[in-house]
């Protein structure tokens, strides 16, 4: 699906360029959402046809970072994620991680491990024998920098160290592939344009297998619908082990979302993304980049008076570009600050 025929499946307003702080539906989600709600509301359906969302929700982030779906878990938050893999980790580990890390991704270790930040840059540089696991954003929140994944890997491997990412600000708009990666936790409320309440982690099996199901639950069971009650512990022997129980409706939301992202594909929202964004960086005087988020100096309150929606963030102005966005609404903004 080409990008102008993808962006009429949208009912944004003009102006929103805060896509890091969430994303905009689908109207196809949208409208499925609005459907469970309903049947919610009257009691007119069993929770399975909810329930089913979760499973292709699971299939379709797979597909997003190239994993299988057996080897991925549901979740709520990216901070859940990343506190049931700390418990891979011996006591006292030390964990690198950059200085300006988005906190979900940093407090979990903070109160299992012995952390240690550096410069975003100098990351795999930081790398040395006495690391236990390399914790960082695949792009950083409030600056939209792109971590070097590949150099990371390469240097944690040299030290067997774990390798655990953060892809809730590059999922849905920056190709992903979690070859290499032993953990990676996602937000799907941002790029992957789904309700707030669903996250996914990809968690590698060598990964699994000094994980402790901190959360265990009648949903991570081995087999379905016989978990309900009493012993013996009977969970399953893949990453669904590590599941929470799902907020159903978050999931109803983000199914058709995923979905419709792998069907444009991942490639075609990157290039389309990134063109804009590098649009807004020179109609402000800045050389390109290579992300679709931008973070400038700027006047924020001129934004705002224009109606662009966009958020500040350590200090300065952050925008995101995604499927959804214009050139009329680069343009406007731009036209708001020069």
């Amino acid at each position: 699906m080409d990008i102008a025929t993808a962006v009429k499946l949208w009912d944004a307003d003009p102006g929103w360029l805060n896509t890091p702080s969430y994303g905009i539906p689908p109207r196809r989600a949208f409208d499925e959402l609005q459907t469970a709600l309903t049947q919610w509301r009257h009691g007119s359906s069993d929770w399975k046809p909810w329930d089913a969302s979760v499973g292709r929700s699971r299939s379709a982030f797979a597909r997003l970072v190239g994993a299988s779906p057996a080897d991925v878990m549901i979740s709520s938050s990216v901070s859940q994620i990343m506190s049931v893999v700390a418990t891979a980790l011996p006591a006292g580990a030390e964990v690198v991680a950059p200085e300006e890390e988005f906190t979900s991704n940093l407090f979990p270790w903070m109160v299992s491990a012995r952390v240690r930040t550096v410069p975003a840059d100098r990351l795999a540089d930081a790398i040395t024998r006495d690391t236990a696991a390399v914790a960082f954003s695949l792009v950083q929140s409030a600056t939209g920098y792109v971590a070097p994944l590949a150099d990371i890997v390469a240097a944690a491997r040299a030290h067997d160290a774990l390798v655990i990412a953060d892809g809730s600000q590059a999922c849905g708009w920056l190709p992903v592939d979690v070859a290499g990666v032993d953990a990676l936790a996602c937000a799907a409320y941002k790029w992957l344009m789904a309700p707030r309440g669903a996250a996914f982690g990809y968690l590698s099996p060598g990964l699994r297998e000094r994980m402790r199901p901190l959360a265990a639950n009648w949903y991570g069971g081995a087999d379905e619908g016989g978990s309900y009650y009493g012993p013996p512990l009977r969970l399953a022997d893949d990453a669904r082990a590590f599941d929470l129980s799902p907020a159903w409706f978050s999931y109803v939301g983000a199914a058709p979302a995923l979905e419709l992202l792998n069907e444009i594909g991942v490639e075609r929202i990157h290039e389309h993304d990134v063109t804009l964004a590098n649009r807004f960086r020179t109609g402000l005087g800045l050389e390109p980049s290579d992300t679709a988020i931008v973070s400038v100096d700027a006047p924020g309150e001129r934004l705002e008076a224009a109606g662009i929606r966009a958020a500040v963030r350590a200090g300065k102005v952050r925008a995101g570009f995604h499927v959804y966005t214009t050139t009329d609404d680069v343009d406007r903004a731009l036209n708001a600050l020069t």
